[in-house]
């Protein structure tokens, strides 16, 4: 009874935490504006409350067409990568699987490469031409690796892992040779890094339906998750069809990880710090990691890109940011798993 409450009381301090992140992060800013007006601001304009007379309209512009949808964007992304992570963990059965395990992420940097090079800047269905070719390319990566390690009806996860990595490299390859010979080598440099500069409501609108669908299917999965964890054998016999599982886990989590790197380009680190610590607190069922997974790695995110566009004149790419707070950490979880830790 007391451990219920607990968690109730814990889940109430993660959704406060949250609300507080997304309030705070967006009146950070190079232009001075008071919590006071971002909440006169921003309660207008959701549900039609308050007064926002002499308040310039440039600073409503700033906190409503600019720092707010970044700041829900950076929520969506992080935790659609961070929810990523952690089917990815489970069903690899591995604390170091991130969402870019299979090489969605090299996938969609050489077809946002193809398109820079190509000079496609333009505008199609609300979103760039360049981002919509990351996200078909990144599909077909995934449609690739998974053919490739298919064995009749059958994806053994070593072999799905090893085609992902060497998919991976070979992508990376071809995406490096572009770069050698094309003049826009800071363009794609600047995307493959990862950045939220310059979203609008346009890209946040576009992302929602696929993170509230994935997010749906996978939770309603988190039972048949859990079983796969005592291993591909123990759970065919439980009645869990392993292979479904697998392909559906893939297929969604590759979706939603393709539409989130297509708008953004690569934000590493997020899908594999993010679940790993969620699992230290709440354990190992998946009807706990996944909500708390999209909270904190919203939250990781938005606190990142907040440093990123606040802590120089010069805004930084956010994937920068992530690298340096995920570098360290995956190094402890190297030296955790070689001294049996994990």
């Amino acid at each position: 009874m007391r451990k219920r409450v607990l968690e109730k009381y814990f889940i109430g301090l993660v959704i406060l935490g949250c609300f507080l992140t997304v309030i705070i992060c967006t009146t950070i800013g190079v232009a001075d504006i008071s919590v006071r007006q971002t909440m006169q601001i921003l309660i207008y304009k959701m549900i039609g409350w308050g007064n926002i007379e002499g308040i310039k309209d440039s600073t409503i512009a700033i906190i409503w067409n600019l720092r707010f949808p970044r700041v829900l964007l950076a929520l969506l992304v992080g935790g659609t990568l961070s929810i990523c992570g952690a089917a990815y963990q489970g069903i690899f059965k591995n604390p170091m699987a991130d969402p870019f395990l299979l090489g969605v992420s090299s996938g969609a940097a050489l077809g946002a490469s193809v398109g820079i090079i190509l000079n496609l800047n333009i505008q199609f269905l609300g979103l760039n031409f360049i981002s919509i070719l990351a996200f078909i390319f990144a599909l077909l990566t995934l449609i690739i690796v998974y053919n490739i390690s298919r064995v009749g009806n059958k994806v053994p996860i070593p072999t799905l892992l090893l085609s992902g990595v060497a998919m991976s490299q070979f992508l990376s390859a071809i995406n490096s040779i572009l770069m050698i010979f094309s003049d826009k080598v800071n363009q794609i440099i600047y995307w493959t890094l990862g950045s939220l500069n310059g979203k609008s409501w346009n890209e946040l609108i576009l992302l929602f339906p696929y993170v509230v669908i994935s997010f749906f299917v996978l939770y309603g999965l988190h039972r048949q998750m859990d079983i796969m964890l005592l291993g591909e054998d123990s759970a065919s016999q439980l009645g869990v069809n392993t292979e479904r599982l697998k392909l559906v886990v893939l297929v969604v989590t590759a979706l939603i990880t393709a539409a989130s790197v297509s708008i953004t380009g690569i934000i590493g680190f997020v899908g594999l710090i993010i679940p790993h610590i969620v699992r230290i607190f709440v354990g190992p069922k998946h009807k706990k990691i996944y909500p708390y997974s999209f909270l904190l790695g919203g939250v990781f995110l938005i606190v990142c890109d907040t440093i990123a566009r606040s802590l120089t004149k010069q805004e930084i790419p956010v994937g920068v940011i992530t690298a340096v707070f995920g570098g360290p950490f995956f190094i402890y979880l190297l030296k955790k798993r070689k001294s049996g830790g994990l």
